[in-house]
This record gives structure tokens, sequence and C-alpha cells, in this order.
């Protein structure tokens, strides 16, 4: 068949934990089943999905691994391939031997840590989380939607590749969570960050329905997803039809402050050791101040000198050197180490960073100074008998240069977001909304903030632990 004609996403039915959340201080999550009202709803889903199909469609299920979705796929297959006529549709034509189910443990539900804490605690951390952010937030022992939208990825990989079998069935069908399904549209059309926030979560056995197009192969959406922009807007649009009376006064939303040390900061007084940093090597080649060389011990006792002699052409030429050992009473009682040498001491010729922990930090190359802080300035006679090349002028920046350096690094094109991005297209303007009456702005969010503050208190109790799991 290669690719289905149409895959279908639902959410689990009614869980026990979206009927009392504190179970999951004692159940894990993943063992959560369903409710004989969550039983009910996965075989009306059954029936829905009957009613869906062609005759001689051919169907696979993906299932999350969690108890309360596989309840939830054997509720929607009981009723889907039953043959008792007393269904208002009568015998199914669908067979249960004939339908692949497999378990997907990509599709599982976001992970919210082990056994959690208790109802304060929870609350506390859905807070914070509905301030940080819902997609970026990683619950404590658990994972982000981040996390969730990487692993969806993976699968939505391998179920395209899966598409390239000839026996693949027609009609897919994806069991799993509210979140999930979410996160696996994003990923599917490259929803951004923002888009996803606004989205609000699907109901239980909702049906998400993409259906593949015949001109060009693509899916598209079928439903309409709520979103709370969308309902805000509704809000506004309803208040200034009907005329509500509003508080004079703009709701105020208190800041929070989440991160820090919970028992106070210490961290400024903390008096640990630190490691000493190493010093460069060039550094190192000067002679430490406690070691001096007595005239007496350097008569008896030179050390390597390289002298150097100017020529007629005003080139150094250096000199065959003498080297001695130095003596070592001149060095401090616990030094066991040789002397070190100055510049003037050394015979090869050194890189121009003299190694050590400047070494290859990097090359002096077009729009870098051999005067930098990396290269810093030696004497004549030992940086060789190369010259000293002449500072190249510096590049004014003008605006053909930044032009084309715009269209060779494609910015010049322009930056475009995806088809639904940051805003959506519903999402119209104050003066819109005002309709041209001449209000002002601040008179429009007076009057109609009563009603707005009623989506956002819906909006908090959704984004709540409370609202995660209804």
């Amino acid at each position: 068949m290669g690719k289905p004609r149409a895959i279908f996403l639902v959410r689990h039915a009614q869980s026990e934990g979206n009927k009392n959340r504190d179970i999951h201080q004692m159940i894990p999550d993943h063992r959560v089943q369903l409710t004989p009202e969550g039983w009910q709803q996965a075989e009306e889903a059954g029936r829905r999905l009957r009613g869906m199909l062609k005759p001689d469609d051919t169907l696979q299920f993906f299932t999350s691994p969690y108890r309360r979705t596989r309840e939830t796929t054997e509720g929607i297959l009981r009723t889907l391939t039953s043959s008792d006529p007393s269904e208002p549709a009568g015998p199914s034509p669908f067979q249960r031997q004939n339908i692949k189910v497999f378990e997907e443990p990509r599709l599982r539900e976001q992970d919210f840590g082990n056994f959690q804490p208790c109802s304060t605690e929870m609350e506390r951390m859905w807070k914070e989380r509905a301030d940080y952010g819902h997609f970026f937030y990683r619950i404590p022992n658990g994972e982000s939607a981040a996390d969730a939208y990487d692993r969806v990825s993976g699968f939505n990989e391998s179920l395209w590749r899966s598409f390239s079998e000839d026996d693949f069935p027609s009609v897919c069908v994806l069991v799993t969570h509210g979140l999930m399904t979410r996160v696996f549209l994003m990923k599917w059309y490259h929803w951004s960050v923002e888009y996803f926030e606004d989205l609000r979560n699907v109901n239980h056995c909702e049906f998400v329905t993409m259906t593949r197009s015949p001109l060009n192969g693509r899916y598209l959406l079928e439903n309409k997803l709520r979103t709370w922009s969308e309902l805000r807007r509704k809000a506004v649009m309803t208040a200034a039809a009907e005329n509500k009376p509003a508080s004079s006064q703009s709701p105020v939303i208190p800041t929070r402050k989440w991160g820090g040390c919970v028992n106070g900061c210490t961290h400024k007084h903390d008096n640990r050791p630190r490691r000493v940093r190493r010093g460069n090597t060039q550094d190192q080649f000067s002679l430490p101040p406690a070691v001096q060389i007595p005239d007496a011990e350097k008569e008896d006792h030179p050390v390597a000198v390289q002298e150097v002699t100017e020529s007629t052409t005003g080139t150094l030429i250096p000199k065959p050197a003498t080297t001695h050992i130095p003596s070592k009473a001149t060095l401090p009682p616990s030094s066991t180490v040789d002397l070190p040498l100055r510049p003037s001491m050394v015979t090869m010729n050194s890189g121009r960073d003299f190694g050590g922990s400047h070494s290859g930090a990097g090359t002096p190359g077009e729009g870098i100074s051999e005067e930098s802080d990396y290269f810093p300035a030696l004497p004549a006679h030992s940086l060789g008998s190369k010259p000293k090349p002449k500072k190249k002028p510096k590049r004014q920046p003008t605006e053909e240069n930044l032009e084309s350096w715009a269209k060779q690094s494609g910015m010049g094109i322009g930056a475009r977001a995806d088809a639904l991005g940051d805003k959506s297209d519903s999402e119209g303007s104050v003066s819109d909304e005002v309709g041209g009456t001449g209000q002002t702005q601040q008179d429009f969010r007076n009057k109609v903030v009563a009603e707005v503050q009623k989506v956002e208190q819906e909006e908090a109790r959704d984004k709540s632990f409370r609202g995660s799991v209804l």
C-alpha cells in the first residue's frame, strides 16, 4: 500500500489519575488504569473510528506502553471489530486478527518523575513550570517537553521509513497522550515553540485526523486545534459586543522568584583553595628574583650566551655560543630543577608565541595583529633576522561591503517564520477588535478585562497540575 491514506491520533480515555491526582503519590504513572467512564469513552471512540473508515481499509495501531493507553486501545478494538448485531452499525467488517497492534515506548507520556511529592509541592512545581515555559521546563527526576520532542522525532522518522513498505496498512492509528499529541504534530508540521505553548490540550478520546493529499502526497491536518490566544480573542469580542461592565484596573501578574539558594547564598564566602593557574612558557624564560649569580660564580661558571653582531646592512648575525654549567650553590636549597634560561640564552629558533599555554591559541592572520595579547612584542634579537611585517590597514565597513556580506550569508534573502509561527492568523489587532468606535486602547482594555480574567483563570487552571491530568 505504501503511505497510508490517513493517520489518526487519539488521546487515552479518562484514567484514575484524571479523577484523583493524589494517586500518583502511591501508584506509578505507567500503571494508572482507566475509570469505568473511561472504558465507555474508549468503546464509543471505537464506534466513531468505524464510521471514519472505509470497508476495504487495513489498520495498524501504535500505542503507548502505559496501562491507560493499552486499555484505551482494547476498548476501541472491542467495538471496532464487534460482530454483535445489536450495535448501531451492525456487525463490523473488520476482524481483530487482521489488525496489527504494536507497543511503541517512544509514544509514552512525558515523564513527570517517579512517585510524586505532596499536592502542595506539585502545585508549586506546576506554577514554576508555567512561569519558566512548558516546553523547556524539566520535571525533577523526569523530563521536559523538549526531551519528549527528541524521542518523538525518532519515532516520526521510523514511521516515515515504514511507509516505503508495500504492505503498510491504509490507516495508521496512534493511541497516546495529550501532550504527546501536540509534540507529535509540532515535529511533523515544524511548528514553533511559541505556537506549542499557545496550544490547548485535546480532550479524552478526541481524534486528530491527518489525511494524505492526492495532489502532493502531504498530510493535511483536518482538525482546528484550540489555542489560548483564540479563546482570549473571543472573550474580548464578546465583551465588546455585549458592552459588559469591567473593573477600572488591569490585572496585575505577580512576579515570583523561583531560583537562588534555598537557605541563602554562601557561594561568595567560599574559601576553598584554588588551583594555581599555570603560567606562560614565555614568562618562565626569566630568572626568579631569588636566584642571583654572583660575579665570582659568573667568572668560574659562565652560562650559555648567544651573542649577536650587527652587519653593515642592519641584519643581526649570531655568533657561536660557549656553554658552561652554573654552580648549584647559587640555587635555592629546595630547588631540584635546572636553572631557567633567559630569552637571550635561547640558541634555537623558537616559535613566535614561544610555545606553552599560548601554543595553538591562534596564528596571526588577516585581522589579527602581531602586537595582540596573544603575541606580545619581543626583543628583535629573539625573533631572528626576519623583519617585522608592516601592520595592514583596517578595512572600513561600507554599505556595499555589508550588502555583499548579507547576500553571501543568506541574510539578504530575508528570514521567514514557519507557516504556523509565533502568531496565529486568527489573531487581530486591538483596533480591529474595537471596531472603529473611537475608544482608546486603555479604555477598551478596562472594558473587557473582566472577561479576559476569566479566560486567564481557566488557562492557569489548565496549566496547573490539576489541569494537566484532566
